[in-house]
């Protein structure tokens, strides 16, 4: 019997986590949410729980699928802004393996520049 496997795309900032789940060539959407579709107040959407409800809620629709094994890629900002994880990544992360899925591979695909545009802020930097 062949398993089934998807890649599951997190985007984890520090105001939103947005889960996408695709097949392997990443041409189809299997699932999809993001943490304003579960909290009710705008701060929430990038904390752990949330983000831990939302790979739960995205796992049982892929079980359903026949889904069982993922490959993750996460993501933070990057570029200019950014290059750490929001507090979503890693509770999502575990969510998924709690549920039940085989996680294959864990990666990391936040863009880094090679020296694109000026970083905002000035010559004396963002002023606080």
């Amino acid at each position: 019997m062949v398993e089934r496997r998807a890649v599951a795309h997190i985007y984890s900032s520090f105001n939103n986590t947005i889960i996408t789940v695709t097949d392997i060539t990443g041409a189809e959407t299997l699932a999809k949410g993001s943490g304003g579709m579960l909290a009710k107040a705008d701060r929430d959407e990038s904390s752990p729980y949330i983000a831990m409800k939302l790979a739960l809620q995205i796992a049982e629709r892929l079980k359903e699928m026949g889904i069982r094994m993922i490959d993750i890629k996460v993501r933070a900002p990057g570029g200019h802004r950014s290059r750490s994880t929001g507090p979503g990544a890693q509770a999502a992360i575990r969510a998924f393996a709690r549920a039940g899925l085989r996680i294959g591979r864990i990666e990391d695909v936040t863009p880094i520049p090679h020296d694109g545009t000026k970083r905002p802020g000035g010559k004396r930097g963002r002023r606080v």
